[in-house]
C-alpha cells in the first residue's frame, strides 16, 4: 500500500484507536509521503523512510536504553510478528527480498565491527570472526523461518547505514555506497508501509505513548 491508501485507511479508523498509536501513525505517514516524493534520490528516500520507521516504533526510554536503540526496535518487530497473522513480513523477506537480504548480509560496509576495525578498536581477525558469526546466525534464522531474528539482523545492518548517513559519514549520491543505499532504501520502502498497515489492522493493540508528544503553548 502507498501513502494515500494508508492515509485513507487511517482516517477511517483513527477515532477507534489510542492517541499514542494515532500520533505514531500520523507522523510515520507524513515521512512516508515525503519519501515517495524523493524520486530516484535513494539517499533522501532512505533518510525519510528511516524517520518514518522511527516514528512508528520509538518510545520514551531511559538514557541507558537509548544507548541500545536496536533492542527497542527488536521488541517492536517481535510484536509485529505476533500480530502478522497473514505472514506478510515473512513473504516480504523470503519472496520479495531474499536476494537483497543476502547481499546486505555479505556487505561488510554495513557491518558495525568493520568500521570499529577501521578505527583501530578491534583486530582484523576479530571483526571478521564477528562478521561470519553474524552471517551464520542470520542463515540459521532464515533456515528456521525465524522472521523476527532475520528482520532484526537485517535492520542492524540498515542501522549501520543510518548512522553513516545521519552523522555525515558519507557524501550525498556517492558512487562508493550506492549499492547499500539503494538496497536499504528499497527494503524500507516495502517494510514501512507494511508496518503501518499492521498497526492499523490491530487497532486495539497498545503501542505506548509516542516520543515528544504534542504540547500546547
Amino acid at each position: 500500500m502507498n501513502h494515500q491508501q494508508l492515509k485513507d485507511s487511517h482516517r477511517q479508523q483513527r477515532d477507534q484507536m489510542p492517541e499514542g498509536a494515532n500520533l505514531r501513525i500520523h507522523r510515520s505517514l507524513s515521512w512516508l509521503q515525503r519519501a515517495e516524493q524523493s524520486g530516484d534520490d535513494f539517499d533522501a528516500q532512505f533518510i525519510f523512510l528511516w524517520i518514518a520507521f522511527n516514528a512508528a516504533y520509538a518510545s520514551e526510554f531511559s538514557q541507558q536504553e537509548r544507548l541500545d536503540e536496536q533492542s527497542t526496535f527488536r521488541s517492536f518487530i517481535d510484536k509485529l510478528v505476533v500480530l502478522d497473522r497473514e505472514g506478510q513480513l515473512e513473504k516480504m523477506l523470503w519472496q520479495q527480498f531474499s536476494g537483497s537480504v543476502r547481499l546486505l548480509l555479505d556487505n561488510q560496509y554495513v557491518f558495525p565491527d568493520f568500521w570499529a576495525h577501521q578505527r583501530g578498536e578491534v583486530s582484523t581477525a576479530e571483526w571478521q570472526r564477528r562478521f561470519n558469526s553474524n552471517k551464520a546466525a542470520a542463515s540459521h534464522a532464515m533456515g528456521k523461518r525465524d522472521v523476527g531474528s532475520v528482520l532484526s539482523i537485517v535492520l542492524g545492518r540498515v542501522y549501520t547505514l543510518r548512522n553513516q548517513l545521519m552523522h555525515g559519514g558519507a557524501t550525498w549520491n556517492s558512487a562508493v555506497n550506492r549499492e547499500q543505499v539503494r538496497d536499504c532504501a528499497q527494503l524500507l520502502n516495502h517494510l514501512v508501509p507494511l508496518v503501518i498497515e499492521l498497526m492499523l489492522s490491530t487497532k486495539d493493540t497498545l503501542w505506548g505513548d509516542a516520543v515528544y508528544p504534542v504540547v500546547d503553548g
